[in-house]
């Protein structure tokens, strides 16, 4: 691959980390899985893989600020530029011996998202984008699907566990979409939910109430791949809120309607 030396150090970090989870995932196929036995590995693992990114990142720009998932936020020195990581972003999916996870790292400057890398390390699928180069994945340039009719697209979204407050409009938003389309998906990993997007895999894909690590370096990956992304409440910025609204541009218009319907 061919990129800046920003995007060259993102991506090195991401294989680093993404060996040490590999690891630790074929250990935790083999746990007896408990809340607490299994939930404490892959809590470790977690910690280990962003370790791991905090040191080859801030290893090779010093400077530079920090807002990780685990570690919390730094300012750094400069105060133009930060890491946002996150080092497992469908942990539970990793708990369970699901092979659909990945590692998030993006970099901000002047509060814009200029690169962003998604990395699959189970199925070693490497998602990149810088802005104005494109999107890609290892070696292919990724585009947003062609489709045109809603009847035929697939959406995905991350449907909300637990008593998060957020059911209730998902679920309205599920009832309002999955009448017009092909079918909705719910796979666990709104990092990789986002590549998707920009693979042309999924068509769009929505949801409220993540954390900036979870999606700021999909955000990217989907503008330079020639998708659509804006926020689920309008007047929202994705990072800053957390809600997200993204699809190919033959779409996106009656996508958003109805999934703004109720705002």
């Amino acid at each position: 691959m061919q990129g800046s030396a920003n995007l060259n150090i993102m991506v090195k970090a991401a294989r680093k980390a993404g060996r040490s989870l590999v690891k630790d995932f074929r250990e935790v196929e083999n746990l007896q899985v408990s809340m607490k036995g299994a939930g404490d590995f892959v809590s470790r693992a977690d910690m280990a893989a962003e370790r791991i990114l905090k040191e080859e990142l801030l290893g090779a720009r010093p400077t530079y600020g920090w807002l990780g998932e685990e570690t919390g936020e730094d300012a750094g020195e400069d105060p133009t530029r930060r890491w946002i990581v996150d080092p497992l972003d469908g942990t539970t999916n990793f708990l369970h011996g699901l092979p659909h996870w990945a590692i998030s790292i993006a970099l901000e400057h002047k509060g814009e998202i200029v690169s962003g890398v998604v990395f699959d390390a189970a199925k070693d699928e490497l998602f990149y984008a810088e802005k104005g180069a494109g999107a890609w994945m290892n070696d292919s340039r990724l585009r947003v699907s062609g489709r045109s009719r809603l009847n035929e697209a697939i959406f995905a979204t991350g449907v909300p566990f637990g008593a998060k407050r957020t059911l209730p409009a998902t679920l309205r938003d599920l009832g309002r979409l999955m009448p017009e389309c092909a079918g909705v998906r719910r796979w666990g990993s709104a990092a990789l939910d986002l590549a998707y997007v920009a693979a042309g895999r999924y068509d769009g894909y929505w949801e409220r109430e993540l954390n900036a690590w979870d999606l700021a370096a999909g955000l990217i990956l989907v503008r330079e791949a020639g998708g659509l992304v804006g926020p689920v409440r309008e007047g929202h910025d994705p990072v800053e809120h957390g809600d997200v609204l993204v699809a190919n541009e033959a779409i996106y218009s009656k996508f958003a309607a109805i999934i703004r319907a109720d705002q």
